[in-house]
């Protein structure tokens, strides 16, 4: 395995190692004493190769030059330019990016096209206004064997790549710092018309996506999918964080029939979730406008933390384990009373933990007093579990070593 270091610098002469297999963190330069792409050209054998600091290329001609696309045994490929995005997942004031610079990083990337054989593909700091020709739906077949797709930084780009949902075999998305994309489209999801000819009937989009992440951005406001549109049907797992997200769209619900885990973090403006048949786990966390969650018929876990407007919990009758942490909660929420897990796990106020060491005297046994197993933890200013109360009901028992 050959592999340099990020900041590494490396002399001419590079291509005649022939038949490299394995480089990663092999940097763009501008100056002509150190190795440029285009002695990547003679390499082959190589099977993963990771391209860093790619800003620093000018020239599209030498990224041509690297013959990419000819490289029949490439499985995976990381192309890399520095993060532009600061930790609140917007672009740096000081980073910004000039017309100039997007129209050449642009070129460079068209020109960085990878074979068919490619299975594994990571794009961090791309700062282009729009994202590479042969990631659009007229394109997108030089990507037909993609099993994975890694995005970071997506500093600039206003939309989604529209030719991902045609691939045959992708099965994991990750998009992580998108600040410029507010709105994920139909041109997204849908199917596009090949040589005037329209998609099958039979034809779904993302036919073997099994995960989908989409994080950190930041702006997004709206997601189109519409029951009509019949998309990835062996979907699993989805994580949304850190958006502003009204709603999930109702294609989601009606067509990923096979989605067993959905986590939801700091999404902005989200009232409900609802009607997801399939779910078994959930788990939503720091939302702020959260109030409702129900008609979730085989959801067995749930776990809800730092979500203060919640306040209605219906249609879960499979529920096994709840997990309720909030620092602040000094009282049980009411929808306790209509649901019944077996085990009940609590991060809470020692005010609220005091209150159920009470047992049947005090305030909140009527909305616990149900649950098979209760646990719960109160924390001290270090952030470490101090107090405890543990309760089960059949057969009964309650101890606590809180004074109350």
């Amino acid at each position: 395995m050959n592999e340099t270091s990020k900041d590494a610098t490396i002399p001419r002469g590079f291509g005649a190692l022939s038949n490299m297999r394995i480089l990663f963190g092999f940097p763009g330069h501008v100056d002509d004493e150190w190795c440029s792409l285009e002695e990547l050209g003679p390499l082959c054998e190589l099977r993963k190769l990771g391209l860093n600091s790619l800003e620093n290329v000018y020239d599209a001609s030498s990224a041509e030059k690297a013959r990419l696309c000819e490289k029949v045994h490439l499985t995976e490929l990381i192309l890399r330019c520095s993060s532009r995005t600061g930790d609140d997942g917007l672009v740096e004031e000081e980073a910004g990016v000039s017309e100039e610079e997007q129209r050449k990083i642009i070129g460079l990337f068209d020109e960085l096209c990878p074979p068919h054989c490619l299975e594994r593909l990571e794009i961090g700091g791309y700062f282009g206004r729009r994202l590479q020709r042969w990631m659009t739906s007229t394109s997108a077949t030089a990507l037909k064997s993609l099993n994975t797709l890694w995005i970071d930084d997506l500093t600039c780009c206003t939309q989604l790549p529209d030719g991902l949902c045609e691939l045959p075999y992708l099965q994991f998305i990750h998009i992580c710092h998108a600040p410029a994309i507010k709105h994920v489209g139909p041109e997204f999801m849908q199917l596009y018309h090949h040589c005037g000819h329209p998609p099958s009937k039979t034809m779904v989009s993302f036919p073997r996506l099994n995960k989908l992440d989409l994080k950190e951005m930041v702006q997004w406001e709206v997601w189109e999918w519409e029951e009509e549109v019949k998309a990835m049907p062996v979907l699993e797992e989805v994580q949304l964080k850190h958006c502003k997200l009204r709603c999930l769209p109702p294609g989601l619900s009606y067509h990923a029939r096979a989605l067993r885990k959905l986590s939801l973090e700091s999404i902005q403006h989200l009232t409900s979730l609802e009607n997801f048949a399939s779910i078994v786990d959930l788990e939503v966390s720091q939302n702020p406008d959260l109030e409702r969650i129900t008609d979730l018929p085989v959801l067995q876990k749930l776990t809800i933390i730092m979500c203060p407007k919640m306040k209605v919990l219906e249609g879960v009758p499979l529920l096994q384990n709840l997990f309720l942490e909030d620092y602040g909660m000094e009282a049980l929420p009411e929808y306790m009373r209509g649901v019944n897990p077996r085990q009940l796990n609590l991060d809470c106020s020692i005010a609220l933990l005091r209150s159920i060491a009470a047992g049947q005297s005090g305030p909140e046994w009527a909305k616990f007093s149900h649950v098979g197993r209760v646990k719960g933890y109160a924390r001290e200013g270090d952030n470490k579990r101090k107090w405890y109360v543990m309760y089960t009901r059949e057969p009964y028992n309650l101890e606590t070593d809180i004074d109350y």
